[in-house]
């Protein structure tokens, strides 16, 4: 097993059955965006790994069930020009307020800038996993568990429903709308692009909608999810016909090069309220972060 290097733990795979000679040929077919050179770079440096903690340079005969190890690498990654902060740490948790475009956690392109890594480098704790998610697109609170003994009594919390979050988003305002607004529809992945739809049969999804102020033809918005679906608070506002302002996923996704930091999405995990299930105590933790003024 390889140690966490730069903030990023080790990826993991287990060899297939198969009639690769060498575990390169593996590693080349099965991620074939990497070229072969690069992965015999990695291997000549001692950055792949069996899982007895032996390198694995590029002459080692291939092995089905083995498991190796490796890093993830990304050439020319763009900085997100933003910082989190920690507003809250103790032995157990680690509470970040996250800045808008950062990922919490490593996927696709992004691996050193991602709030889970940023976080590992500042503090040098290698076991923080975050207890729940938020898009990368939405600023605010994420909670980080720090033990591993103890990250199944929180992420728990999240499955039965015993956490309070509360967001806040600027989107248009419709004077024809009564608040607040209790939203229920079932959710699923839609053949579009990165969206979620509506689809027939009982509802999965909940959100109370509510107004904190207007003003001309915006307005400031709490929303407070019942449950926790994917992309459930941006889906809901577009199917109001209030869609979060910047959103560009919905109601209808528009490509984008690269991000606008001048337009950020206006979403933000504001509070995050829990009884801690190792501690007992209640906690209660809000950003610091603030939506455009309207």
């Amino acid at each position: 097993m390889l140690p966490t290097r730069d903030g990023v733990g080790p990826s993991v795979i287990t060899l297939p059955a198969g009639d690769w000679l060498l575990v390169i040929d593996f590693l080349m077919e099965r991620f074939n965006a990497i070229p072969r050179d690069e992965w015999q770079n990695r291997m000549q440096k001692g950055l792949v790994a069996d899982e007895n903690g032996d390198a694995v340079y590029p002459d080692r005969p291939y092995q089905a069930n083995l498991k190796i190890f490796y890093y993830r690498s990304l050439e020319n990654e763009r900085p997100i020009p933003f910082d989190e902060n920690i507003l809250f740490q103790d032995e157990y948790l680690i509470i970040a307020d996250k800045p808008h475009f950062l990922p919490v956690m490593p996927a696709g392109n992004y691996l050193q800038e991602t709030l889970l890594v940023r976080l590992k480098r500042k503090t040098g704790i290698e076991t923080l996993v975050p207890m729940h998610r938020i898009d990368r697109e939405t600023a605010g609170l994420v909670v980080f568990v720090i033990k591993p003994e103890t990250r199944g009594a929180y992420q728990s919390l999240f499955l039965s429903r015993s956490v309070e979050k509360s967001y806040q988003a600027i989107a248009p305002y419709r004077p024809d709308l009564v608040f607040p607004i209790i939203f229920k529809n079932r959710l699923r992945e839609s053949s579009n692009f990165m969206q979620m739809e509506a689809a027939e049969g009982e509802s999965n999804s909940e959100t109370v909608i509510d107004v904190i102020e207007h003003k001309s033809d915006l307005a400031k918005y709490r929303l407070n999810p019942v449950s926790g679906k994917k992309h459930q608070l941006r889906a809901h506002m577009a199917a109001l016909g209030i869609p979060i302002l910047n959103d560009l996923i919905y109601p209808a996704h528009r490509a984008a090069d690269q991000d606008d930091f001048d337009k950020p999405l206006q979403l933000l995990a504001q509070r995050i309220s829990f009884k801690d299930p190792v501690t007992g105590q209640q906690r209660s933790f809000e950003t610091q972060r603030l939506l455009l003024k309207l």
